[in-house]
């Protein structure tokens, strides 16, 4: 029997089957252990680790841009000393995560979703997977197709076209394809991009670099933060981790929030005191505005931390340089800038975006058609209307992804548990309102957004197919409101059996 047979004889079916085994893959199988453990399910990645984000990216000094007292697992206490923690550090917590759960006797990695087909005949999803060691290709069946395959493109990230690229004479480098052999050291670098991850190569970098410099079309917003949390490691000090963790975890997702919250109501003042912040770390006679004052509002954009003030400290010791230009083109020796200067440089970064993808370009089909997502609305932030059976986890972009995650896998395994006890097969959300109007899934004015919009599905205007960046209000809506709801139908349906005629209800009808 081949490998793959091998594997397809062991899933050939799962009541759940999750795409993707980082943070989000990771927190659903906790999940369905812990609140659905009669379910049986599989984990899936095309990649040959778990980890996801955090796995594939390797380039220097690349660390979370939350705290982990948000960022972590609601079930599972961070207990180092970082907030911001580096990727090894997270990883070793996505480690411990499994082995706490068991969860790696349901992963099977080095293995590509394609395509997934769903019967409303026999209510079960057909999902054609690939081993990526030989490419060969074999089908598995299962209940429920969950996608925690995030939504960045795996593939490759984002470079705009440079002119005269060819002519430079050294490496040139995006950080989602990091050479592990790179050598730096003492060597000039110019990163291209104003992003996080621009602001965590330039301190990481200046460390053995010659010289590293940021190079931006237009400032961001750069917040320094600690890397340790005072109070969380005081509270882990006198009290247990579980009650420590939870306390700290709502203190931080407040102090989040509020922050969220004045910047939207108060965008000059919060303006102010981010250029305050940015003005004492850095030399008395630093033009903060040209290179730290951006055109657009905080939190139009997502902000930037920066650890203990790292980068501000690189830039203050003379290791580091921002310069704010437009790039002309390459040269066999740097970058021509708008302004007439030339930047030298050895190495070339392009910190400038990641590409994104939908869950993880999986084709999907419902009985035989082919499902076109930005014609469909986005239910409760995890389902989508007239997809059978299907939901996903695409956490916050103005707070910790993990928090969303929760509440989603929560939501599921309730929603789940609903159609045991009333006997039914299938759930489908139906847009049927036709006052529901779309709009983009993502609202925040960011190019790596902007650009891909078109591939996702739309958030509807009101209702449950609005998309919450909001903590609370996703609390009320995914972890104690009611899975019950006009928009969703479910079927009866037996596996097995002739799809029943008319053996379709709202939940409003089935709860009657």
């Amino acid at each position: 029997m081949s490998a793959a047979a091998e594997v397809a004889r062991r899933l050939e079916h799962v009541d759940v089957l999750i795409v993707g085994a980082g943070i989000s893959g990771i927190d659903l199988g906790h999940h369905l252990k812990t609140k659905q453990p009669g379910r049986t399910f599989a984990i899936v990645d095309g990649r040959d680790a778990i980890g996801g984000t955090w796995d594939l990216f390797r380039y220097p000094g690349i660390r979370s841009d939350a705290d982990m007292q948000s960022f972590g697992f609601e079930f599972k206490p961070w207990t180092k000393d970082n907030a911001i923690a580096d990727a090894h550090e997270i990883l070793d917590y996505l480690h411990e995560a499994i082995a706490d759960d068991g969860l790696d006797r349901h992963l099977h990695l080095g293995h590509k979703v394609l395509r997934a087909d769903f019967s409303s005949d026999t209510t079960r999803w057909t999902v054609t997977l690939e081993r990526t060691s030989d490419g060969e290709q074999f089908d598995v069946t299962c209940g429920v197709l969950f996608s925690a395959a995030g939504y960045y493109d795996y593939a490759g990230g984002y470079t705009p076209r440079f002119e005269g690229r060819e002519d430079f004479r050294g490496p040139i480098v995006h950080p989602q394809q990091w050479p592990e052999d790179l050598d730096y050291t003492g060597k000039k670098v110019v990163v291209i991009g104003s992003g996080a991850t621009a602001v965590t190569l330039l301190p990481s970098m200046a460390e053995k670099a010659g010289h590293v410099t940021m190079l931006q079309r237009s400032p961001s917003y750069v917040l320094p933060v600690p890397r340790q949390d005072p109070i969380a490691n005081t509270l882990r000090r006198l009290l247990p981790d579980s009650v420590a963790y939870g306390i700290s975890r709502r203190l931080n997702t407040n102090r989040q929030r509020l922050i969220l919250a004045l910047s939207r109501r108060y965008p000059r003042q919060m303006r102010r005191l981010i250029r305050k912040l940015n003005a004492r770390a850095l030399p008395a006679d630093y033009a903060v505005d040209t290179h730290f004052n951006p055109r657009y509002n905080p939190w139009d954009q997502r902000l930037c931390v920066v650890p203990d003030s790292d980068m501000f400290k690189a830039i203050s010791s003379g290791a580091a340089s921002v310069v704010t230009d437009r790039i002309i083109r390459f040269t066999g020796h740097g970058i021509l800038l708008e302004s007439g200067t030339e930047l030298d440089a050895d190495i070339i970064v392009t910190a400038t975006g990641l590409n994104m993808l939908p869950f993880g370009g999986i084709a999907l089909h419902v009985d035989g058609q082919a499902v076109d997502l930005h014609d469909r609305f986005i239910y409760k932030s995890m389902m989508v209307s007239g997809v059978p059976n299907f939901a996903f986890a695409l956490g916050y972009t103005t707070n910790a992804w993990t928090l969303k995650v929760d509440l989603v896998s929560d939501h599921l395994c309730r929603l789940l548990a609903h159609m045991d006890r009333h006997g039914y097969a299938t759930v489908t959300p139906v847009a049927d309102d036709p006052t529901l109007t779309g709009r983009p899934f993502l609202d925040m004015d960011t190019a790596y957004i902007n650009r891909a919009m078109h591939l996702f599905p739309q958030q509807g205007s009101h209702g449950p197919w609005t998309v919450s960046q909001d903590y609370a209000l996703d609390r009320a809506r995914l972890r104690t409101g009611s899975v019950e709801d006009p928009a969703l139908r479910f079927t009866a349906t037996v596996v097995g059996s002739a799809a029943t005629p008319g053996a379709t209800a709202t939940s409003r009808e089935a709860a009657a």
